[in-house]
């Protein structure tokens, strides 16, 4: 299980960069990568936490945290070869 930061993007400001602001988190449940994994967290994200149908382009989920390799647990009894 893992958590996903949820932003909301501020265009409202006068520069040509926008800011974004933590408003939450989703959490994701799947332990095996699947084709919509992306797609399901972020219209989870857009379900709770937009203001209304207009708001749902502001928000997004952050990209940057990348999925965290599920692997093996190591144990002596491993042979070197």
């Amino acid at each position: 299980m893992r958590a996903v930061t949820v932003y909301r993007l501020d265009d409202i400001s006068n520069f040509s960069y926008h800011t974004r602001h933590p408003i939450g988190s989703v959490l994701e449940m799947r332990i095996y990568e699947r084709v919509n994994n992306y797609k399901d967290l972020l219209r989870l994200a857009r379900r709770i936490f937009a203001l209304d149908t207009a708001d749902t382009v502001h928000v997004l989920i952050d990209m940057g945290q990348g999925r965290q390799a599920y692997l093996p647990d190591l144990t002596r009894d491993c042979s070197v070869g």
